[in-house]
């Protein structure tokens, strides 16, 4: 019993979270999509690698790690994406801002260490 719920905890610790940090991929992806390639350069490396590197750790890992799919590795550009969101993207504003980065940065991190669990197409 205790192992099924600590299954589910974790299916619920992968799943909400992806979900959530989809809405803020999607848009970046319809960016691309219309050409618009206009991005912030946090770490220097051109607007558009950022915004393609943004797409990926906001959209494309997070699909992966709502099915569970190598979920491990699919949850490490999520939290790279939110660390760079928090930690230099939001590095001068007040801690409620960068707030949101940072708790899907240490949802991410967990799911990293512990794993999807069973419900999951890792442990298919």
């Amino acid at each position: 019993m205790q192992n099924t719920i600590g299954n589910i905890g974790l299916a619920l610790l992968r799943i909400a979270p992806s979900a959530m940090l989809i809405t803020h991929g999607m848009p970046k992806f319809q960016k691309i999509i219309t050409g618009n390639l206009e991005f912030g350069d946090p770490l220097g490396i051109g607007a558009a690698p950022s915004l393609f590197l943004a797409v990926i750790g906001e959209l494309i890992c997070p699909i992966l790690v709502i099915i569970g799919f190598k979920t491990r590795w699919m949850a490490v550009p999520p939290a790279l994406t939110m660390a760079v969101a928090g930690f230099v993207h939001h590095a001068a504003d007040d801690f409620g801002t960068k707030e949101k980065a940072f708790l899907f940065l240490v949802i991410f991190l967990c799911i990293i260490l512990l794993g999807p669990g069973k419900y999951s197409v890792d442990r298919r």
